[in-house]
């Protein structure tokens, strides 16, 4: 394994616009902060880079990741190559945007709202980079990216490939690049209606204040643990169990679930639910990728136990087992 990774990394120093790192460790690299080293940490600018890079590592062990705000890693690191695709320029056009996967998406939401453009300013303060948006379909306050998404460059691992917005088969929380994880999107090409900018920036001030609130930006988390659920696609006996008052948008939140099963304020080991919101599980310090993997199965566990429902995360998960 040595000798391969040396190999390697002589191959990756030769390709332009690559720069890696060896023996990162991916708490670094991940919002909650827990996770143990990568043998390489890999960072491609330009998406000819990208492809070299996967051309080099072949059948070896690596992984591609985004911003890591919604990644568990494991603790005992990951073998291979981490690959991070950083490309980050923006590009607007009257009402066109098109952006690669490696922006901010804050950076995006920032540029958009400048320009007088609505739609995106709902998802002020969600963490993370674009690719990862498109991935899970982001959103907040009754949007998602989605509702904007005219098409999406990706590499399927053969050649690179543009797909319009049905194709994406989006949906609450998903598209199909979560159902195919050797597609690697690229770019989106976004269609955004006109707004006032500063009528625009005032209601993203107060949408940020909330988030920040609920999940203050020091917290080493990742947001929402588990997917809302769409009340129509519940089974009828859930479904009678959920009172009007809480349902949202024809969605019900699975923190209603959580506290069903007592979940705010629990302990394990370094990892923690909050006291005030049953859906978010942090890293109070010494937290390790097994104590989240097991709160959240005792979790999903308990919910399927006394409610007869089978709970869904929205973390990603990387060299878990």
């Amino acid at each position: 394994m040595k000798e391969m990774l040396a190999r390697l990394a002589a191959v990756l120093n030769e390709i332009p616009g690559l720069q890696f790192t060896e023996n990162v460790s991916l708490s670094s690299v991940t919002r909650f902060a827990i996770g143990g080293p990568a043998r390489i940490l890999a960072d491609a600018s330009t998406e000819t880079a990208l492809i070299a890079v996967l051309d080099a590592v072949g059948d070896d062990p690596h992984a591609l990741i985004g911003g890591g705000t919604n990644l568990v890693a494991d603790d005992r690191g990951f073998p291979g190559v981490v690959l991070r695709y950083t490309a980050n320029t923006i590009e607007i056009e009257g009402p066109v945007v098109r952006v690669p996967a490696g922006t901010v998406l804050q950076s995006l939401v920032d540029a958009t709202i400048a320009a007088g453009l609505e739609g995106l300013h709902t998802m002020t303060g969600i963490p993370g980079w674009v690719g990862g948006a498109i991935y899970g379909n982001a959103g907040a306050y009754g949007h998602s990216i989605h509702e904007f998404v005219e098409s999406v460059r990706f590499f399927d691992g053969v050649a690179v490939r543009e797909i319009g917005n049905a194709a994406c088969e989006f949906h609450y929380r998903e598209s199909v690049f979560k159902r195919h994880k050797d597609w690697i999107v690229l770019e989106a090409t976004l269609r955004l209606p006109p707004g006032d900018p500063a009528t625009l920036r005032i209601a993203a001030e107060g949408i940020l204040k909330v988030r920040n609130e609920k999940y203050p930006p020091t917290m080493r988390c990742a947001g929402s643990i588990f997917k809302n659920l769409i009340l129509a696609e519940l089974p009828e006996s859930v479904r009678a169990q959920v009172p009007d008052r809480v349902i949202r948008e024809g969605k019900v939140p699975s923190a209603y679930f959580m506290e069903l099963v007592g979940a705010k304020g629990m302990v394990l080991g370094g990892v923690q639910v909050a006291d005030y919101h049953a859906n978010l599980i942090y890293n109070a310090g010494g937290g390790t990728s097994h104590q989240v993997r097991e709160l959240i199965e005792t979790l999903k566990r308990r919910v399927k136990d006394q409610c007869g429902l089978l709970l869904e995360e929205e973390v990603q998960y990387l060299g878990c087992s």
